[in-house]
């Protein structure tokens, strides 16, 4: 009998939550955390919201998004997007207490960037810990299970609020500047691109280092917008580089949308456990065909760009 259930369960797909990882996935996500950045700066600083009342205010579109995405049963590229940009807000507040208190600069009332990013990728070394522990795929393209979805966006918040310390300490305690942080960290992501093609380096592994640097990228790139001119910035200020971002990810987004219409994603096989093959829960609609719902009938399936 359970022989006959787990083959029937073998049988059913699951349609994609998560986007295939592509050039306009980095695109997006470096777009998507410019934002937070930038958005952080324009409630707390131009606005003179103050870190908690702000962090507060992303914690709740925060909490509002990543439910929505959780309770979702296919992918849409506008809410998970909007996660994305979700934990980068939230991730930008809870690394500027942690570092900074209610100062500025390192260390006045908080504990450092340096001591930030190490108690920060700590934490990040456990929640994969945990992953590992549950049996849940590495695969980020291919997490079908409600468990490995959860933790994924875990990790990504995680990953974002370390980007962020890391980004601070690599520009303020070492003294590069955000432009010089900003080369150091391009250069960095290039050799792990170089890595992607050239070496036998796990793909997660790259994946993660890629996810975590862009986040400070992202933040050199918004102070390069927002700072004024005197600074070495276009002087667009925290209101006009949000605008910017914000109209760029819109724009971004709707593409996504229209091609995934069109090139509707394959679903995946029903997840089960890593190591034991236990079915496990879905995190999306279950599907007896692989074919994606919409695609053309005399054309594979493509994936998104």
């Amino acid at each position: 009998m359970l022989e006959q259930e787990s083959s029937r369960h073998e049988l059913r797909y699951v349609l994609r939550k998560l986007p295939q990882v592509t050039l306009l996935f980095w695109v997006l996500k470096t777009v998507a955390v410019t934002l937070g950045e930038t958005a952080g700066d324009l409630l707390g600083i131009t606005f003179r919201l103050g870190y908690v009342t702000t962090a507060c205010l992303f914690l709740m579109f925060f909490l509002v998004v990543v439910v929505a995405q959780v309770r979702a049963r296919r992918f849409h590229p506008a809410l998970y997007w909007a996660v994305v940009l979700g934990t980068s807000m939230v991730g930008t507040e809870i690394s500027d207490f942690m570092n900074r208190g209610f100062g500025h600069g390192s260390a006045p009332d908080g504990i450092g960037y340096a001591w930030g990013a190490v108690i920060l990728t700590a934490l990040l070394a456990l929640v994969f810990l945990l992953w590992w522990r549950t049996g849940q795929t590495y695969d980020v393209e291919n997490i079908s299970s409600r468990t490995g979805e959860i933790l994924y966006w875990t990790a990504i918040l995680v990953s974002n609020t370390l980007g962020t310390s890391s980004g601070d300490w690599l520009s303020d305690d070492t003294g590069l500047g955000f432009r010089g942080a900003f080369l150091v960290i391009a250069g960095i992501l290039l050799l792990i691109v170089a890595a992607h093609y050239l070496t036998t380096i796990k793909g997660t592994v790259l994946f993660w280092l890629a996810f975590v640097l862009t986040r400070p990228l992202g933040a050199a790139g918004g102070d390069a917008l927002t700072k004024p001119a005197a600074q070495g910035g276009l002087g667009w200020g925290t209101a006009g580089g949000t605008a910017a971002l914000c109209s760029l990810l819109v724009v971004l987004t709707a593409y996504q949308t229209w091609h995934v219409r069109r090139h509707p994603l394959a679903p995946l096989p029903a997840p089960v456990d890593r190591r034991t093959g236990q079915p496990q829960r879905p995190n999306g609609m279950l599907t007896d065909s692989a074919t994606p719902a919409h695609a053309h009938p005399h054309s594979p399936a493509q994936s998104q760009p």
